[in-house]
Formats: structure tokens, C-alpha cells, sequence
């Protein structure tokens, strides 16, 4: 038991045994051999000329469109205006029987660099469409877990216009950079540090959790954080090359449940 292990390492002293690692899914997760090494250059090569390269070469500044499925409902529209002021110059568009088709060729025109579709279900949000402009790719994400800014417990103030600082946790093989790249590149490249506000995706078992938090000096040692919501989960379902295509579009990765499923041990990003 537990306390006996504990009184023979008191009585043991500095020959104790050293305490053993607990087992947890993540640290027991099967290696996938496309885990990413930081000093790969195939890696490296790839990324210097992938489709959000001119983001990370400051050759682009990012401008968002966010819409929604036909006809959003109360909770949408509240959902995708508060994530309009957790993105920088993001712009919400309400679609009125207008296939996404034929706001593509728009938003590219205007210079927009993505589009975010929220789609809902029963009037809750339920996925994301995230298209990076003008070449693609398009990821398409399961949503879940959607808590508005009133929902929360606890909050703090109105989030200010400042640009956020943004951490990606945990996006470490090459579809997860890849995922890690495409929520890099909607946020411009200079926080405000002023600011003190952060925008976190942290994938944990391949779900994405999302976090806006501002940050509070209480002394020089001390920090304290405030949510400022909104939050919500994402679970990627496909990563399609080139823009929304639900017809023709040629696929990098889809989720087949089945087939890769196969271990509570295995995850993908």
C-alpha cells in the first residue's frame, strides 16, 4: 500500500529507491514516425515553402472572414462575434443562402488570407471550417464544449484590442504542424505585450482545447490569470489540399475511426 511504501522510504532515507514515473496515456503513447525532429531539414525545406511560408516571411498580413452555416441562430452569431475580438483584424460575415464557392473567389479578391465557417447544429455550434487563402489547405474540425464569455465563471474584463500573444502546446508530428501553422498564421506576428492577453491551443489526446486569458502582475513574483472567453474544443476530422472543395477535394487526411482508432495509446497530432 501506499503508506508502507512511504514509512520504508522515510526509514530507507538517501538509499530510497528513486520514485517511479506514473503510467499515463500520454507518456505510454505509441511512437508515430512522423513525430517531428526541430533540426530536420526535410522539415525545415517543407515549411520554407508550404502554403502559409509568405505568412511566416512577413510577406502577408492576416485578415480573417468569419461566416457562418445559412441562417445562424442567436448563439452562433454571439459565438462568432466574440471570436472576432479574440482574432485581430477578423471580419464577421452572415451568410444568406450563399455557397461557400462563391465567397471564396470574394474573400480572395479582397485580400483576405483565411475563412472560418462555424457551423451549427439545433441552434448550438458544432464545427469549423478553417481555409487558409488563396491555395489552401482546408482543415475541417468537430466543435464541442462552446462556452461564451457570460458562461463563464469568474471572467475578466471586455478583451482590449491589443494583438495577443498565442501558444501552441503539444502539435508534434507533421500533421499536427501543420494544424499548429494554419492557427499560427491567423494572429499577427507582433504581440502587444501591453496587452497581456493569450490566445492557447493545447492539444491533448487530439483534442484541441482553446483558451483566451489575460494575464495580471499582483507583485513582481506573483501572476495571476483571468479567462476571457470565449472557449472551446476542437477534433480534427480532415485536412483537404487546396480551398473548400466538398465535391472534388483532394484529401491529405481524413479520420476514419475504424481503421485508426485502433489504441487508446495512439494519437495523430
Amino acid at each position: 500500500s501506499r503508506k508502507r511504501r512511504r514509512k520504508e522510504r522515510e526509514a530507507l532515507g538517501d538509499q530510497a529507491p528513486p520514485k517511479a514515473v506514473p503510467k499515463t496515456i500520454e507518456n505510454q503513447r505509441i511512437y508515430d514516425e512522423t513525430t517531428v525532429d526541430p533540426n530536420d531539414e526535410e522539415v525545415a525545406f517543407d515549411e520554407a515553402t508550404d502554403e502559409f511560408a509568405p505568412y511566416f516571411n512577413r510577406q502577408t498580413i492576416p485578415k480573417i472572414l468569419i461566416t457562418t452555416s445559412d441562417r445562424p441562430r442567436g448563439r452562433t452569431v454571439r459565438f462568432c462575434e466574440q471570436l472576432s475580438t479574440v482574432i485581430p483584424n477578423s471580419h464577421v460575415y452572415y451568410r444568406r443562402g450563399l455557397a461557400l464557392k462563391r465567397i471564396i473567389p470574394q474573400c480572395i479578391a479582397r485580400d483576405f488570407t483565411d475563412l472560418i465557417v462555424i457551423n451549427e447544429d439545433r441552434k448550438i455550434p458544432n464545427g469549423l471550417v478553417l481555409s487558409h487563402l488563396p491555395d489552401g489547405p482546408t482543415a475541417h474540425f468537430r466543435m464541442s464544449s462552446v462556452r461564451l464569455r457570460k458562461e463563464i465563471k469568474r471572467k475578466g474584463k471586455e478583451p482590449t484590442e491589443h494583438v495577443p500573444e498565442v501558444i501552441l502546446n503539444n502539435f508534434t508530428t507533421r500533421l499536427g504542424h501543420s494544424i499548429g501553422r494554419m492557427f499560427a498564421s491567423l494572429f499577427p506576428h507582433d504581440p502587444q505585450f501591453i496587452g497581456r492577453q493569450v490566445a492557447t491551443f493545447h492539444n491533448q489526446r487530439d483534442y484541441i482545447f482553446f483558451r483566451f486569458h489575460r494575464y495580471i502582475f499582483k507583485s513582481e513574483k506573483k501572476v495571476g490569470i483571468q479567462e476571457l472567453g470565449p472557449r472551446f474544443t476542437l477534433k480534427l476530422r480532415s485536412l483537404q489540399k487546396g480551398t473548400f472543395d466538398s465535391k472534388f477535394g483532394e484529401y491529405e487526411w481524413i479520420h476514419k475511426r475504424r481503421e485508426m482508432d485502433t489504441s487508446r495509446r495512439k494519437f495523430h497530432l
